[in-house]
C-alpha cells in the first residue's frame, strides 16, 4: 500500500518564522510576513500538487481565513489537489453540509475530504453562537455524521436527537464520490465518534509509542462496528540534505522565539479543553530545554503554536526513516507542513518523496514511475 501525504495551506498567513495561533491563541505577528491572498496560497497548492500531495489541508477557525470559501476559489487554480477542508459540526444544518459537500464534488471532479473538527475551546465555540459543553458537542457531532452520512447515501433521514433534529432530509443530487471523513479526538467519546463514522482517524505527532497506544483501541472499537479505519498524522517537517543543515533550521525558529510570547501562548494553551492539546503541552512542560522527544522529533513547534505542535527534523533518510516507522505502527496518511510552507513543501517533496519511492512506501499519483529519478537537492547545499 502507499503511503498518502498531503500538504498544509497557511490560511492564517506564513513566514520564515514560526506562525501562532489555534486553540484560542491569536495569531502571532509573524503572519504578516506573507499574507494567505489567493495568489501565494495558489502557489503552494499548485506546488503540492505537482511534488504528489494528494490534498491538502485547510483549518478552521476566528483565527484563519474560511476554508470552504479558501478552497472553492483554489479548486478553480489547480487540477488535481484534493482538499481536506476543517469543518465542525452545528455552525450549519447537516443537510445544509451534506449539499454544499455535494455541490463541492460536482464543481471540483470529486476534490473534496471532509476533516471534521468538533472543537476544542468553548471561548471560540460561544464566538460563533454555539453554547454546548464539550461533551454536548461531541454527542452532536455524532448526531451530525449520522444525519450526513444517510444522505450522502440516498436516504430520506428522520432524526430527533439531542441536539440535532431533521424531518423528510433528502438530497436532490448525491456526491460522487462520497467525501472521505477525517477525524481527530484524544478523549473516549471521540474514539467512538471514529470508529462508528471517520474513514481516517488522525491524531497529532506523539512519539511513535504513544501514537501506538492511542489508535490501538480505535481499530478495536472499529472493528467492533464492523468497519475498518485508516490511521493518518498530523506533523511539521523540517528535511535538509543533512541532520545538521535541518538542526540548524529548527535552532534558528527556536531563537525567533519571544520568551514573552511562549509564556502568553503557553499560559493561553494551558486553559484549552482539548485533551489532544494536553498531551501536546506535555511533551515539552513549556520549557526550551529538552525538545528532542524522538529521535528527530522536535516539539519546538508547540511553544508558539496551538494544535500540532511537532516537527520530524533531519536529512532527508532521517525523516524518511521516521515516516517508515509510524507506517509500522499503523500510519498511512501523514498531514505535514512547514515554514514557509513554499518553500518546505519542495524540500520534502524533492528530499524525502523520492527516497520512500525507492523504498516501495510511496508512489506519485500522478506521475509515471519511470519519472522518479534520484533523490535531488531543491535549493542546494
Amino acid at each position: 500500500m502507499s503511503l498518502t501525504f498531503h500538504w498544509f495551506l497557511p490560511t492564517n498567513g506564513d513566514s520564515r518564522h514560526v506562525v501562532g495561533g489555534g486553540h484560542g491563541t491569536p495569531v502571532t505577528a509573524a503572519g504578516g510576513d506573507r499574507p494567505p491572498s489567493i495568489g501565494y496560497l495558489t502557489q503552494i497548492a499548485r506546488a503540492a500538487e505537482d511534488l504528489g500531495f494528494v490534498g491538502a489541508l485547510t483549518p478552521a477557525g476566528a483565527w484563519c481565513e474560511d476554508a470552504w470559501l479558501t478552497t472553492a476559489m483554489l479548486s478553480q487554480q489547480t487540477e488535481r489537489l484534493k482538499f481536506l477542508v476543517a469543518f465542525r459540526p452545528g455552525f450549519v444544518s447537516p443537510t445544509l453540509a451534506a449539499q454544499m459537500a455535494s455541490t463541492y464534488q460536482r464543481q471540483t471532479g470529486g476534490r473534496l475530504l471532509l476533516n471534521v473538527v468538533t472543537g476544542g475551546e468553548s471561548r471560540e465555540q460561544r464566538a460563533y453562537g454555539d453554547f454546548l459543553d464539550k461533551d454536548a458537542r461531541y454527542a452532536r457531532t455524532g448526531e451530525f455524521l449520522e444525519i450526513v452520512r444517510g444522505l450522502w447515501a440516498g436516504d430520506t433521514v428522520d432524526l430527533a436527537g439531542e441536539h440535532l433534529q431533521v424531518q423528510d432530509a433528502r438530497l436532490a443530487r448525491l456526491p460522487d464520490p462520497v467525501p472521505e471523513v477525517y477525524f481527530g479526538g484524544s478523549s473516549p467519546v471521540a474514539g467512538e465518534i471514529a470508529a462508528r463514522h471517520s474513514d481516517v482517524y488522525l491524531t497529532w505527532g506523539e512519539p511513535p509509542a504513544q501514537v501506538a497506544e492511542k489508535i490501538a483501541p480505535i481499530r478495536g472499537l472499529a472493528e467492533k462496528e464492523g468497519r475498518t479505519v485508516r490511521f493518518g498524522i498530523r506533523l511539521h517537517v523540517i528535511t535538509r540534505d543533512t541532520s545538521e543543515q535541518a538542526w540548524a533550521e529548527a535552532d534558528r525558529l527556536l531563537q525567533g522565539f519571544d520568551p514573552a510570547t511562549v509564556r502568553s501562548v503557553q499560559e493561553g494553551l494551558a486553559r484549552s479543553e482539548s485533551e489532544g492539546q494536553q498531551r501536546m503541552l506535555a511533551l515539552h512542560g513549556g520549557s526550551s530545554g529538552s525538545l528532542e522527544i524522538h529521535p528527530n522529533l522536535w516539539a519546538g513547534i508547540g511553544l508558539v503554536r496551538g494544535g500540532a505542535g511537532t516537527a520530524l527534523v533531519g536529512s532527508h533518510d532521517e525523516v524518511a526513516d521516521r515516516v517508515e516507522e509510524y507506517h509500522r505502527i499503523g500510519i498511512d496518511e501523514f498531514v505535514l507542513s512547514g515554514y514557509p510552507h513554499l518553500e518546505e513543501a519542495y524540500w520534502f517533496g524533492e528530499g524525502v518523496l523520492p527516497r520512500l519511492h525507492a523504498r516501495g512506501l510511496w508512489a506519485h499519483p500522478h506521475r509515471d514511475a519511470a519519472a522518479l529519478t534520484a533523490p535531488q537537492v531543491p535549493f542546494g547545499s
